[in-house]
């Protein structure tokens, strides 16, 4: 595996490929990230991935400066795997050379609900690192995981506004044992809460089994789910029940027609923020 670090080395190397995959990330890999890796590896040939924790993904209140930085350990466990031809690691000179001032906004009816409104500015950091990040890799397929369901849904209309020649690809969520979402802020919780995180991915399948047992009143059910998290000490942001297509509320015959459905939920136990959805 060759690490290179500026967008000239790239694309030296990726000179005269017309079947990359890639796999763009923020570092401190785990193996859902592991897994994105080898599903990139059945979609073409060579693999590239990227490693860039890119600031215009974090509001001023959040973790920028103290988000997981583990270059060596990334690099180690990639070659390990053996899947991985480039590895492209830049730093912010290289990715933004100029003050930022060119940004790329999502429409606000898919940008600025759910994880947009309780972290504004946070999608438009997305789509203009992943746009950029494209434009230097040239990839044929780049894969997603879909547990962060919203920003896999937001890249994919941007190649479609875009008439990018990019195919997105989805994995499906990583889970532990347990059930908790792989995802590199689980490091930060305590072992007490560590114990407690799966209670949101179990909470999400009690809605969808009173969904699917015919209960239709979705905020009740929003509701009863958030009431729950409340009372087991989380924080939560949101439980919303949206429609797979564009997240946009399903209306009450389209529930009944069994519109596929996803519930998308964030909340906090103590410090730390964890999300994760379920398709219905």
């Amino acid at each position: 595996m060759k690490v290179v670090r500026t967008i000239g080395e790239l694309r030296d190397q990726l000179h005269g490929q017309n079947r990359i995959s890639f796999v763009p990330t923020m570092g401190n890999l785990h193996a859902a990230h592991l897994s994105l890796m080898a599903l990139a590896a059945r979609h073409g040939d060579p693999v590239v991935a990227s490693i860039f924790v890119n600031r215009l993904q974090f509001g001023p209140s959040e973790d920028f400066d103290h988000y997981p930085r583990t270059l060596q350990e990334d690099v180690d466990k990639l070659q390990q795997q053996n899947r991985v031809y480039v590895l492209f690691a830049p730093d912010e000179r290289e990715m933004y050379p100029e003050p930022q001032s060119y940004r790329v906004s999502p429409p606000s009816d898919l940008g600025d609900i759910l994880e947009g409104e309780f972290r504004p500015g946070f999608f438009v950091g997305v789509t203009t690192v992943v746009l950029k990040l494209f434009s230097c890799v040239q990839p044929r397929v780049a894969v997603f995981g879909k547990k962060d369901y919203q920003q896999w849904m937001i890249v994919q209309a941007m190649c479609r506004q875009f008439a990018l020649p990019t195919e997105i690809v989805p994995h499906e969520t990583v889970r532990d044992a347990d059930g908790l979402a792989l995802s590199s802020r689980n490091r930060f919780l305590s072992d007490k809460e560590r114990r407690e995180a799966p209670h949101l991915y179990r909470a999400l399948r009690e809605l969808r089994e009173r969904l699917l047992g015919g209960q239709l009143e979705l905020a009740a059910l929003e509701r009863h789910c958030l009431a729950e998290l409340l009372a087991s000490g989380w924080q939560p942001d949101y439980v919303a029940i949206r429609r797979q297509t564009d997240l946009k509320l399903p209306a009450p015959e389209q529930v009944e027609a069994s519109e596929p459905l996803v519930v998308l939920a964030a909340a906090r136990l103590g410090t730390t923020r964890l999300i994760d959805n379920l398709e219905i």
